[in-house]
């Protein structure tokens, strides 16, 4: 794609959207999990049953958060979505092709950075473009685009030991980012951060989302920040794991941090809570 191409259709992926969403009201499925299990077997011939007949979609443009108690198979489920764990049983679908293993459709961010420590945070961000064997001259202008997107510009050249653990974040989801997926998904993103940095982070990636105009999978433990981040909600049972309730989120968009001292906030949050409790666990 030449240089011109790459420019204009990084300023229009960019663009703000209205009302900080992007196109979640159409009905074009961005991913779709149809009766999806997974089984795994131990050393010593157990079956561990850990998803059960998972049945989702998530539009294009959304975002939805997973929440559910520690073990259930949340990010069992995201590895089988992102194609990097084979399923038991079922089908995954993303844009409407069937997962068969890694896409270069998807792009994953993981609850730590996981950046190289020898690669400064613009070679981190271009690893997926050698990886993938894609244009590094065109993509490196993405890589600083998106850079200056999450208030990273001037860090180019700076190691991942100098910089905050937010900051490697960011890094970590431009990386995510860089080869222009349409699905992005995150595992616990924000999990090790303080909580000050945490909230931030919620901001920054609320804000990324509505720029970026990308589809965003979640997986996190916090009720309030699946609540403060989301369009939907969905709770997934103790093991093996099963969807058993979804929540839609109309707040306004953009969000501040303000609206989670809201009472129609915390009702939404309470509402998930007792849901998990009744499922029969929490974390």
């Amino acid at each position: 794609m030449p240089p011109a191409e790459t420019s204009a259709r990084l300023q229009a992926d960019l663009a703000p959207m209205r009302n900080g969403q992007a196109a979640a009201a159409t009905a074009q499925p961005a991913i779709v999990c149809r009766d999806v299990s997974k089984q795994f077997e131990t050393i010593e011939g157990e079956r561990i049953h850990a998803l059960d007949r998972i049945n989702l979609a998530v539009r294009e443009g959304e975002f939805v958060s997973v929440v559910g108690p520690s073990g259930c198979g949340k990010s069992t489920l995201l590895r089988c979505i992102a194609g990097t764990l084979p399923r038991t049983a079922g089908e995954i679908l993303v844009r409407d092709a069937p997962v068969t293993g890694p896409r270069r459709d998807i792009g994953i961010v993981f609850q730590t950075a996981t950046l190289l420590p020898w690669r400064n945070v613009l070679q981190n961000v271009l690893l997926p473009v050698e990886v993938q064997g894609l244009d590094r001259k065109i993509y490196t202008g993405r890589a600083k685009e998106l850079l200056r997107m999450v208030g990273l510009d001037g860090f180019e050249r700076e190691y991942p030991f100098e910089l905050s653990g937010g900051m490697q974040q960011r890094v970590s989801i431009t990386r995510a980012l860089v080869h222009d997926p349409a699905v992005l998904l995150m595992d616990e993103p924000f999990g090790a951060l303080d909580a000050l940095t945490r909230e931030q982070m919620n901001l920054d990636l609320q804000r990324i989302w509505a720029q970026a105009g990308k589809t965003v999978f979640l997986i996190t433990h916090s009720i309030a920040e699946a609540v403060f981040l989301s369009d939907r909600v969905i709770v997934m049972s103790a093991r093996p794991g099963r969807v058993v309730a979804e929540f839609d989120v109309t707040f306004a968009r953009p969000r501040s941090l303000d609206v989670m001292g809201a009472p129609d906030f915390g009702q939404r949050v309470t509402e998930i809570r007792r849901h998990l409790a009744a499922s029969g666990a929490l974390d």
